[in-house]
């Protein structure tokens, strides 16, 4: 029971598999239904003979009718399918007699002419022609096959170009019709069932393989689909690994002789070598251009280049011969067909690239010279990083060959354009550093070989570097030269516009440093965006630049002050005093020059506006200097250095070691040397104007409310209370004007003005002035005010500091209550 269960089961899966067959074939129910039908007729009349396929084909002939088909056409072509079928199997048989021959020739005519055959000759005449050939087919039938194997007839060899073709068809009806680069989920099954053909076909297994590697293949070719190709690789070996194959299937297999027509020559192959031969062909017109069939199919590059040394190569020897020559993948055959197709693709690559350069330049407005070394960049780069890391397990020089190649090629356009070369012209900004990349790039390409061998010399001496370091050195100089008296120029111009009015209430500095600093970095900016190879003399070359523009700055910043001196009012006459006098007294007294014109102009000018703006813009130049210095070290860092600078074989680890070492000391210190004195110089431009700045509000600006208002008359009626909201004002005034890192400098400077003043009035107040022991303890108070006015309730400066530059100014106060003492004494 559950025997007849599973045999039942089992039909029933093997009538779902053929009819899954039809599907695939796209043969319709109807058709499919007639053809069973007769073929089971036909069977049942058969049952002890033999069948093979012209018995077939004459037994479907003689048992379907025009009628049995619901369009005329498709009875026409089934028709001629059949006598076409006859006449591949019959005709061209070796051993066939001229009657025989004549008789399949006039019967397959009768066949074909549909008039006679469909509609004049009457049943009985169609058996007697069908009946002939059977005759004729019967008698070939018996011809025992040629080399002795099992279950082997005369029509394997006879008929073998059919039987291939009836095979292949058998094969791709495994692929889905709706996605044809997919097997469908019965493959497996129907592939078994496919394998039932192999006695009538004269199928064997090494056949099977190398037919279902071609339609695998084809399909690949078809679909694109990187799987089948995989697969038909997986045939291709087991065909090439076949081993002990039996002495009568070999003769058997190179019995079917195939011709096809190579270079106008005509072939003669066996079946596998016509199959791998026609492979072969395929995978070498992809890899003679693998940069056009690959570049966006990279997974399919290896597995090509795996099929195309497993079929082997097509050769030619020195008399002509053609053949397909095996080759393990590693001998001088595989060898020299790599750097054929290293080479092949590389030129053509390069061809079209160039092609198209003259138009395309002119669209994106740029060089040619320039666009190509670009465009090479791209074909070098997809060398270096997807090609040559699969080409290098056959050929290990795959990276020098194209980078040689790509080199002679671009060289051969460059050299010319090289020699016209005087200056940085336009072009010469586009093509030197295009060029140069590009040198950078096949260098690496040239050198990858090196590190695949473990070596640490990236770069080898027999690579014809491009001349773009000998060219470029001199002229960049040049360009920086030039840059220098530019910027000189512009910087002087911006200074002698400037007002020194703030640029806004955020920007405190002014418009002539923010100009400088403009012109600088835009210089800066295109010095590195040349883009070439550049050692330590154009970087020394580009600080001197920079320095001297921005000395030349701060200098003309500092030239617009006066001297301390003129600020000061002249003693009056009557005051005797002198420094020794006062031995407690070791600070100089102030010390006064007298004014002309020029300078009184000059100091009406030098506002306290004006000179916070200064003070703001020397604090600005700080900051600037900060980040121009961070900009230029990390953009010097991404410089290329030359192909003469780089390194070569014979320089050992420690030397370049040490020789980067002693390069980056040397650059340190040139921007020490560099940044350094311009930062002192603007410190030193700060501390003279905020000297400059207390000074001139207290014994300038303040003349009148303080030192000549103050104690003038009597103590008392002349405090400092009235002069400290003067001072207070000024103070307010300037913290909403001064950058804020720059506030106690100031204010500092404000407070030893004042302190001095409050000396200069006790000492050089003159005739207008005399002071009583009843005025001291008034004169302390007025100090401690001074002293509070800066401290500002913890706000200010801190009250130390501010007590040690007021102790000068007690100590006089104590001299003067010395004095007083001594008198009552």
């Amino acid at each position: 029971m559950d025997k007849a269960h599973l045999q039942s089961q089992s039909l029933g899966r093997h009538s779902e598999l053929i009819d899954t067959i039809r599907v695939q074939m796209q043969i319709s129910e109807v058709m499919d239904l007639c053809m069973r039908q007769k073929l089971m007729q036909f069977a049942t009349r058969k049952l002890c003979d033999r069948i093979d396929i012209p018995q077939i084909s004459l037994g479907l002939l003689n048992s379907i009718f025009k009628s049995d088909f619901v369009h005329e056409k498709s009875y026409m072509q089934w028709k001629y399918r059949q006598a076409n079928i006859l006449e591949e199997v019959l005709y061209s048989f070796v051993n066939l007699k001229t009657a025989e021959r004549l008789t399949i020739k006039s019967s397959l005519a009768k066949i074909r002419n549909t008039k006679e055959w469909d509609f004049i000759m009457p049943p009985s005449e169609r058996a007697e022609v069908l009946l002939a050939m059977k005759e004729v087919a019967s008698k070939l039938a018996s011809v025992p096959g040629q080399f002795g194997i099992h279950d082997e007839t005369c029509y394997w060899t006879a008929g073998y170009h059919l039987n291939i073709r009836i095979y292949e068809k058998l094969l791709f009806g495994m692929f889905d019709v709706l996605d044809e680069g997919q097997l469908i989920e019965e493959a497996d099954e129907i592939l078994m069932l496919i394998k039932l053909t192999w006695s009538t076909l004269g199928i064997n297994q090494r056949m099977h393989n190398v037919l279902y590697g071609w339609v695998l293949f084809q399909q690949f070719v078809g679909t694109d689909e990187a799987t089948l190709l995989e697969y038909a690789i997986l045939e291709v070996q087991q065909v090439l690994s076949t081993e002990d194959i039996d002495g009568k299937e070999e003769q058997y297999m190179n019995s079917l002789v195939c011709s096809r027509v190579f270079n106008g020559k005509e072939i003669k192959l066996s079946l596998v070598e016509a199959i791998f031969f026609s492979m072969s062909i395929w995978c070498d017109s992809k890899l003679l251009d693998y940069h056009l069939h690959f570049s966006k199919k990279l997974d399919n590059f290896k597995t090509v280049m795996t099929l195309a040394l497993a079929v082997g190569f097509i050769t030619s020897s020195e008399g002509g011969e053609i053949k397909l020559t095996k080759t393990n993948g590693l001998d001088e055959i595989a060898a020299k067909k790599l750097k054929t197709y290293i080479q092949k693709s590389i030129e053509a690559a390069y061809s079209r690239v160039a092609a198209t350069m003259d138009l395309e330049s002119k669209l994106e407005r740029t060089h040619p010279l320039a666009m190509l070394a670009n465009e090479l960049r791209l074909i070098a780069n997809r060398e270096l990083t997807v090609f040559c890391p699969i080409l290098r397990h056959w050929c290990p020089e795959a990276g020098m060959i194209s980078a040689m190649l790509l080199n002679q090629l671009y060289g051969e356009r460059l050299k010319p354009f090289l020699k016209g070369v005087m200056s940085l012209s336009e072009d010469v900004k586009l093509v030197l550093p295009a060029a140069d990349m590009l040198d950078h790039d096949l260098t690496q390409l040239y050198s990858s070989v090196c590190k695949d061998h473990g070596s640490v010399h990236p770069f080898d001496q027999d690579f014809d570097h491009y001349e773009i370091w000998e060219i470029s050195r001199p002229i960049i100089l040049d360009w920086v030269i030039a840059q220098h008296g530019r910027i000189l120029e512009w910087t002087g111009r911006a200074f002698d516009l400037e007002d020194w009015e703030p640029l806004s209430s955020q920007q405190r500095q002014a418009v002539s440093v923010v100009e400088v600093f403009r012109i600088v970095e835009e210089t800066v900016d295109q010095f590195f965006g040349l883009n070439l190879p550049m050692d330590i003399t154009h970087l020394q070359a580009l600080l001197s630049v920079i320095f001297h523009s921005l000395d030349t700055y701060l200098q003309k910043v500092i030239s617009e002050l006066v001297e301390k001196s003129y600020l000061f009012p002249p003693a009056p006459s009557l005051t005797r005093y002198k420094e020794m006098v006062i031995p407690i007294a070791k600070k100089k007294l102030v010390e006064s020059t007298p004014l002309d014109e020029k300078v009184n102009n000059k100091l009406n000018e030098l506002t306290i506006s004006k000179l916070c703006v200064r003070l703001n813009t020397l604090q600005y130049i700080q900051k600037q200097m900060r980040t121009l210095e961070d900009g230029i070290r990390k953009s010097w860092a991404l410089v290329r250095p030359s192909a003469n600078q780089r390194w070569t074989k014979e320089e050992s680890l420690e030397n370049l070691e040490e020789s980067s070492m002693m390069s980056s000391e040397s650059i340190d210190e040139l921007f020490a040397t560099t940044f350094n004195i311009i930062r002192d110089t603007a410190t030193d431009a700060i501390n003279k104007i905020c000297d400059f700045i207390g000074t001139k509000v207290v014994f300038w600006d303040l003349r009148d409310s303080f030192l000549f208002r103050l104690y003038r008359g009597n103590v008392e009626d002349a405090r400092l209370d009235s002069v400290l909201p003067h001072v207070d004002t000024v103070l307010d005034r300037i913290c909403d004007l001064i950058d804020d890192a720059l506030r106690d400098l100031v204010v500092l400077s404000i407070c030893k003005a004042a302190l001095e003043a409050f000396v200069w009035v006790l000492l050089d107040g003159g005739p207008s002035r005399a002071f009583s022991d009843s005025d001291i303890p008034m004169m302390e108070d007025d100090l401690n005010m001074l002293k509070d006015l800066f401290v500002a309730d913890g706000e200010g400066l801190p009250r130390s500091l501010v007590q040690k530059k007021a102790e000068f100014a007690e100590q006089i106060l104590s001299l003067f209550a010395l004095q007083v003492l001594f008198t009552h004494g």
